[in-house]
């Protein structure tokens, strides 16, 4: 009989939205994973991974004076490979993931705080952001990629210039 323990729902469109709800919280999984990926993969300087962490094309601001633009991918990775890859050690965390799904489109908040280590500085060898961003990710045939980035900068704590 229907709805009896171990005879399956009395409901049979109960499965196609568990099935729906179950699909929401792999996407909101699998893109909290894309955007911790574009965190990991900029701390480890995995340049070339970073790069496919985002679409070809990014609407992007850095948060640090200069106007929102689209940008290339390749133009943001190669501008982070030469701003942070002489720096000792990065460590980008972020948390207080909201997600608004919209298909193949999201839009996400996350807040973040970034420590950069350079050994060598006299005033101070780290500096700290605090901030959050302004994400958006699309999923295309390889997943879910950041299309939209911006930066709100809060604080800097410590040797802002690491000199």
């Amino acid at each position: 009989m229907p709805g009896k323990l171990g005879r399956g729902p009395a409901n049979p469109l109960a499965n196609v939205t568990g099935m729906s709800e179950i699909s929401d919280v792999a996407d909101r999984l699998a893109i909290i994973e894309t955007i911790t990926k574009m965190f990991v993969y900029c701390d480890q300087k995995r340049w070339d991974d970073l790069l496919g962490v985002f679409t070809e094309k990014v609407d992007f601001d850095g948060g640090f004076g200069g106007a929102a633009a689209v940008r290339d991918a390749a133009d943001i990775v190669g501008d982070w490979r030469t701003g942070l890859g002489d720096l000792d050690a990065l460590q980008h965390q972020s948390g207080n993931h909201l997600i608004e799904l919209r298909g193949d489109t999201a839009k996400v908040h996350a807040d973040s705080i970034a420590v950069h280590v350079k050994n060598d500085a006299v005033h101070g060898k780290t500096r700290t952001f605090i901030g959050s961003y302004d994400l958006a990710v699309e999923r295309g045939g390889d997943g879910w990629r950041v299309s939209k980035f911006h930066y709100l900068l809060k604080a800097i704590e410590g040797n802002a210039d690491l000199t």
